[in-house]
């Protein structure tokens, strides 16, 4: 049955990155800030709106809505419940990505868009079988969501708590879902994007 509405973009991009020494939002690759790759892998994969949650930094992007979470310091959940929150009523899904995965391709969007169309009401970002991100949530679920998610694990909680639920869409050939924490993790990103 295909599924109604359309499909929201959250970029979570709140976080202080530590371990990196800046937030990761302004962490410049290849002349863009982590921020914009993820806002642009999002529209290039077809969800609209796009929607950056930001904390520790501002951020202004073109044809962008931005949410600040106050509670950013809380970790990734409260973040996820703030750019749910914020989704226009016409929206029947989420796809939720993180700014430090700049390696994940706008087809990954694609395919889980096209798997929610198909009906599938989670949809799961999968490489060579193991779940990642991103990840789409249809309306019904957001509610189970918010209530289930704290810290740092975002919809994990939700996840596996209905596995049932969840389709796998494996994005192997599409991109990859390397976590950018820490400056060496910075260098051998730009390295695989074959930047300088």
């Amino acid at each position: 049955m295909a599924q109604p509405g359309r499909v929201a973009g959250i970029l979570l991009a709140a976080g202080e990155g530590s371990r990196l020494g800046q937030p990761k939002a302004l962490v410049r690759l290849g002349g863009k800030t982590l921020a914009e790759r993820g806002a642009a892998l999002l529209r290039e994969g077809g969800a609209e709106p796009v929607i950056v949650v930001t904390g520790a930094v501002a951020v202004s992007l073109p044809a962008v809505f931005t949410v600040q979470n106050p509670d950013w310091r809380t970790g990734m959940a409260s973040s996820l419940a703030a750019g749910l929150r914020s989704i226009p009523d016409d929206c029947g899904a989420a796809l939720v990505a993180l700014a430090d995965q700049p390696l994940i391709g706008a087809e990954a969007v694609r395919r889980l868009i096209v798997a929610y169309r198909a009906g599938a009401s989670v949809a799961v970002a999968a490489y060579d079988g193991a779940p990642r991100n991103p990840v789409l949530l249809a309306r019904r679920h957001w509610a189970a969501v918010i209530e289930t998610a704290s810290g740092d694990s975002g919809a994990r909680a939700f996840l596996r708590a209905h596995p049932d639920l969840v389709t796998l869409v494996e994005c192997g050939d599409t991109g990859r879902p390397d976590d950018v924490d820490t400056p060496d993790d910075l260098d051998r990103v730009a390295a695989l994007l074959g930047l300088d």
